[in-house]
Protein backbone atom coordinates (compact mmCIF):
# COMPACT_ATOMS: atom_id res chain seq x y z
CA UNK A 1 0.00 0.00 0.00
CA UNK A 2 1.33 3.56 -1.08
CA UNK A 3 2.29 6.04 1.37
CA UNK A 4 1.60 9.73 1.28
CA UNK A 5 4.91 11.24 1.95
CA UNK A 6 5.20 15.17 2.91
CA UNK A 7 8.96 16.18 1.63
CA UNK A 8 10.73 19.53 2.17
CA UNK A 9 13.05 20.87 0.49
CA UNK A 10 11.90 18.64 -2.44
CA UNK A 11 13.68 20.43 -5.34
CA UNK A 12 17.36 20.65 -3.73
CA UNK A 13 20.07 17.36 -3.94
CA UNK A 14 19.06 15.98 -0.99
CA UNK A 15 15.58 16.41 -0.73
CA UNK A 16 15.10 15.33 -4.41
CA UNK A 17 16.98 12.26 -4.31
CA UNK A 18 14.73 11.35 -0.81
CA UNK A 19 11.49 11.74 -3.28
CA UNK A 20 12.85 10.00 -6.35
CA UNK A 21 13.73 7.21 -3.48
CA UNK A 22 10.24 7.16 -1.81
CA UNK A 23 8.31 7.62 -5.58
CA UNK A 24 10.63 4.53 -6.50
CA UNK A 25 8.81 2.50 -3.84
CA UNK A 26 5.23 3.55 -5.45
CA UNK A 27 4.38 6.41 -2.77
CA UNK A 28 2.97 8.69 -3.64
CA UNK A 29 4.81 12.65 -3.15
CA UNK A 30 4.47 16.02 -1.80
CA UNK A 31 6.74 18.30 -1.90
CA UNK A 32 7.35 21.36 -0.48
CA UNK A 33 10.15 23.62 -1.54
CA UNK A 34 10.46 28.04 -1.77
CA UNK A 35 11.46 27.50 -5.89
CA UNK A 36 8.40 26.98 -7.80
CA UNK A 37 9.58 26.05 -11.13
CA UNK A 38 11.94 23.67 -10.15
CA UNK A 39 9.94 22.01 -7.64
CA UNK A 40 6.92 21.57 -10.40
CA UNK A 41 9.69 20.33 -12.71
CA UNK A 42 11.38 17.59 -10.20
CA UNK A 43 7.56 16.86 -9.23
CA UNK A 44 6.62 16.25 -12.76
CA UNK A 45 9.72 13.83 -13.78
CA UNK A 46 9.15 11.77 -11.01
CA UNK A 47 5.28 11.60 -12.00
CA UNK A 48 6.22 10.15 -15.28
CA UNK A 49 9.66 7.95 -13.96
CA UNK A 50 7.21 6.13 -11.57
CA UNK A 51 3.48 6.71 -12.14
CA UNK A 52 2.88 7.87 -8.73
CA UNK A 53 0.59 10.68 -7.84
CA UNK A 54 2.34 14.07 -6.92
CA UNK A 55 1.52 17.21 -5.17
CA UNK A 56 3.83 20.63 -5.57
CA UNK A 57 3.12 23.15 -2.57
CA UNK A 58 5.34 26.49 -3.06
CA UNK A 59 6.53 27.85 0.44
CA UNK A 60 8.67 29.64 2.12
CA UNK A 61 9.63 27.80 5.59
CA UNK A 62 10.73 30.79 7.01
CA UNK A 63 7.43 32.28 7.68
CA UNK A 64 5.90 31.22 11.13
CA UNK A 65 3.09 29.82 9.28
CA UNK A 66 5.83 27.03 8.22
CA UNK A 67 3.69 23.92 9.98
CA UNK A 68 0.73 24.84 7.35
CA UNK A 69 2.38 23.37 4.96
CA UNK A 70 1.67 20.03 6.72
CA UNK A 71 -2.32 20.79 6.80
CA UNK A 72 -2.54 21.87 2.79
CA UNK A 73 -0.98 18.49 1.94
CA UNK A 74 -2.95 16.57 4.36
CA UNK A 75 -6.26 18.33 2.73
CA UNK A 76 -5.29 18.38 -1.18
CA UNK A 77 -4.15 14.55 -1.31
CA UNK A 78 -4.68 12.61 2.21
CA UNK A 79 -3.41 11.78 5.08
CA UNK A 80 0.51 12.16 5.90
CA UNK A 81 2.12 8.59 6.73
CA UNK A 82 5.58 10.63 6.41
CA UNK A 83 7.35 13.79 6.71
CA UNK A 84 10.96 14.51 5.67
CA UNK A 85 12.39 18.05 6.86
CA UNK A 86 15.09 18.32 4.48
CA UNK A 87 14.95 21.73 3.70
CA UNK A 88 17.97 23.58 4.78
CA UNK A 89 20.45 26.68 4.03
CA UNK A 90 23.95 27.13 5.37
CA UNK A 91 25.07 30.51 4.54
CA UNK A 92 29.17 31.63 4.99
CA UNK A 93 28.68 34.21 7.80
CA UNK A 94 32.01 34.84 9.77
CA UNK A 95 30.74 35.47 13.81
CA UNK A 96 31.87 39.13 13.45
CA UNK A 97 29.67 39.48 10.96
CA UNK A 98 26.34 37.91 12.34
CA UNK A 99 23.69 39.74 12.74
CA UNK A 100 20.33 38.65 14.35
CA UNK A 101 18.41 38.76 11.02
CA UNK A 102 21.10 36.22 9.30
CA UNK A 103 20.73 34.04 12.83
CA UNK A 104 16.92 33.96 13.11
CA UNK A 105 16.89 33.05 9.42
CA UNK A 106 19.02 30.26 9.58
CA UNK A 107 17.29 29.25 12.96
CA UNK A 108 13.88 29.39 11.27
CA UNK A 109 14.30 27.80 8.36
CA UNK A 110 16.31 25.00 9.57
CA UNK A 111 15.51 24.02 13.32
CA UNK A 112 11.67 26.47 13.67
CA UNK A 113 9.79 25.01 10.81
CA UNK A 114 11.11 21.17 10.99
CA UNK A 115 9.43 21.60 14.83
CA UNK A 116 6.26 23.40 12.79
CA UNK A 117 6.02 20.96 10.98
CA UNK A 118 6.04 18.11 12.72
CA UNK A 119 3.61 19.29 15.53
CA UNK A 120 1.22 20.09 12.93
CA UNK A 121 1.69 16.37 11.47
CA UNK A 122 1.53 15.41 15.15
CA UNK A 123 -1.52 17.23 15.81
CA UNK A 124 -3.30 15.41 12.60
CA UNK A 125 -2.53 12.31 12.83
CA UNK A 126 -3.34 11.61 16.74
CA UNK A 127 -6.45 13.51 16.25
CA UNK A 128 -7.27 10.68 13.25
CA UNK A 129 -5.70 7.95 15.01
CA UNK A 130 -2.69 7.39 12.37
CA UNK A 131 0.43 6.55 12.81
CA UNK A 132 3.33 8.82 11.12
CA UNK A 133 7.57 9.20 10.77
CA UNK A 134 9.26 11.96 10.97
CA UNK A 135 12.46 11.76 9.21
CA UNK A 136 15.21 14.82 9.99
CA UNK A 137 18.01 16.01 8.16
CA UNK A 138 21.00 16.64 10.56
CA UNK A 139 24.65 17.65 9.66
CA UNK A 140 27.80 16.49 10.75
CA UNK A 141 28.01 20.23 12.12
CA UNK A 142 25.76 19.57 14.62
CA UNK A 143 28.66 18.06 16.44
CA UNK A 144 31.69 19.69 14.82
CA UNK A 145 32.37 23.49 14.41
CA UNK A 146 33.61 25.35 11.66
CA UNK A 147 34.71 28.99 10.87
CA UNK A 148 31.46 31.09 9.23
CA UNK A 149 28.90 28.26 10.55
CA UNK A 150 28.17 29.29 14.21
CA UNK A 151 24.23 29.67 12.88
CA UNK A 152 24.18 26.80 10.89
CA UNK A 153 25.88 24.59 13.10
CA UNK A 154 24.13 25.70 16.47
CA UNK A 155 20.39 25.14 13.89
CA UNK A 156 21.90 21.31 12.99
CA UNK A 157 22.75 20.67 16.74
CA UNK A 158 19.15 21.85 18.27
CA UNK A 159 17.47 19.59 15.24
CA UNK A 160 19.08 16.50 17.27
CA UNK A 161 17.24 17.42 20.34
CA UNK A 162 14.69 18.42 19.06
CA UNK A 163 14.31 15.23 17.09
CA UNK A 164 15.29 13.25 21.00
CA UNK A 165 11.96 15.43 22.21
CA UNK A 166 9.69 14.83 19.66
CA UNK A 167 10.28 11.47 19.98
CA UNK A 168 10.03 11.38 23.64
CA UNK A 169 6.56 12.89 23.65
CA UNK A 170 5.13 12.04 20.70
CA UNK A 171 5.94 8.13 20.78
CA UNK A 172 2.85 7.25 23.00
CA UNK A 173 1.18 8.45 20.30
CA UNK A 174 2.63 5.97 17.16
CA UNK A 175 4.32 8.99 15.96
CA UNK A 176 8.16 7.73 15.52
CA UNK A 177 11.18 10.71 15.33
CA UNK A 178 14.50 10.40 13.97
CA UNK A 179 17.01 11.98 11.93
CA UNK A 180 19.76 11.21 9.63
CA UNK A 181 22.91 13.47 9.57
CA UNK A 182 25.08 13.43 6.47
CA UNK A 183 28.70 14.31 5.83
CA UNK A 184 29.57 15.79 2.79
CA UNK A 185 27.54 14.84 -0.32
CA UNK A 186 28.05 15.53 -3.98
CA UNK A 187 25.61 17.73 -5.27
CA UNK A 188 23.90 18.22 -2.77
CA UNK A 189 22.03 21.85 -3.41
CA UNK A 190 25.07 23.63 -3.86
CA UNK A 191 23.40 26.01 -6.41
CA UNK A 192 21.55 27.45 -3.55
CA UNK A 193 24.50 26.91 -0.61
CA UNK A 194 27.46 27.21 -2.99
CA UNK A 195 30.87 26.00 -1.97
CA UNK A 196 34.30 26.58 -3.13
CA UNK A 197 37.03 23.54 -4.40
CA UNK A 198 38.84 24.13 -1.18
CA UNK A 199 36.18 23.74 1.16
CA UNK A 200 35.33 20.14 -0.97
CA UNK A 201 38.50 18.96 -0.72
CA UNK A 202 38.90 20.18 3.34
CA UNK A 203 35.44 18.04 4.44
CA UNK A 204 35.84 15.25 1.61
CA UNK A 205 38.09 13.07 3.77
CA UNK A 206 36.55 9.81 5.54
CA UNK A 207 37.37 6.46 5.99
CA UNK A 208 35.49 4.77 3.16
CA UNK A 209 37.07 6.92 0.89
CA UNK A 210 34.90 7.88 -1.42
CA UNK A 211 32.94 11.31 -1.12
CA UNK A 212 29.43 10.37 -0.56
CA UNK A 213 25.97 10.65 -2.90
CA UNK A 214 22.59 12.00 -2.63
CA UNK A 215 21.08 8.34 -2.81
CA UNK A 216 23.37 7.21 0.08
CA UNK A 217 21.23 9.49 2.00
CA UNK A 218 17.92 8.90 0.24
CA UNK A 219 18.11 5.00 1.08
CA UNK A 220 19.40 6.07 5.33
CA UNK A 221 15.99 8.07 4.94
CA UNK A 222 13.98 5.86 3.57
CA UNK A 223 15.19 2.89 5.91
CA UNK A 224 14.17 5.39 8.89
CA UNK A 225 10.63 5.85 7.81
CA UNK A 226 9.87 2.33 6.75
CA UNK A 227 7.84 -0.59 9.06
CA UNK A 228 11.71 -2.28 9.36
CA UNK A 229 12.54 0.64 12.10
CA UNK A 230 9.34 0.07 13.40
CA UNK A 231 11.26 0.38 16.98
CA UNK A 232 13.35 2.83 16.48
CA UNK A 233 12.80 6.41 17.83
CA UNK A 234 14.93 9.67 18.83
CA UNK A 235 17.70 8.07 16.37
CA UNK A 236 20.45 10.24 14.55
CA UNK A 237 22.22 8.05 12.05
CA UNK A 238 25.42 9.54 10.57
CA UNK A 239 25.44 8.89 7.10
CA UNK A 240 28.86 9.98 6.82
CA UNK A 241 31.46 7.78 5.70
CA UNK A 242 32.93 7.82 8.78
CA UNK A 243 34.20 10.97 9.08
CA UNK A 244 32.83 11.67 12.58
CA UNK A 245 34.15 8.85 13.74
CA UNK A 246 37.78 10.43 13.11
CA UNK A 247 40.29 11.58 10.67
CA UNK A 248 41.67 8.95 8.62
CA UNK A 249 44.28 11.00 7.12
CA UNK A 250 45.82 11.98 9.89
CA UNK A 251 50.05 10.80 10.22
CA UNK A 252 50.92 8.50 13.29
CA UNK A 253 51.75 10.39 16.04
CA UNK A 254 54.88 8.81 16.79
CA UNK A 255 57.01 6.54 15.50
CA UNK A 256 58.31 3.98 17.91
CA UNK A 257 57.81 3.89 21.54
CA UNK A 258 59.37 4.93 24.37
CA UNK A 259 61.11 3.35 27.54
CA UNK A 260 57.97 4.88 29.51
CA UNK A 261 55.46 3.31 26.93
CA UNK A 262 57.28 -0.06 26.30
CA UNK A 263 55.68 -2.76 28.36
CA UNK A 264 58.71 -3.88 29.56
Amino acid sequence: MSRHVLITGAAGGLGSAIAERFAAAGDRITGVDAREAPLRARLDALAVAHGVAVTAIPADLSDPAAGAVVDRAWDQSGPVDVLVNAAGIWPATPLLDMTAQMWDHVLAINTRAPMLATVALARRAVAAGRLASVVNLASGAAIRARPGAAHYSTSKAALEMLTRSCAVELGASGIRVNAVSPGFVAGSSHEVNPITEEYAAAVSGNALGRIGQPEDVAAAVFFLASAEAAWTTGAVLRVDGGSSAGNPTLPVHWAGATEAQSPG
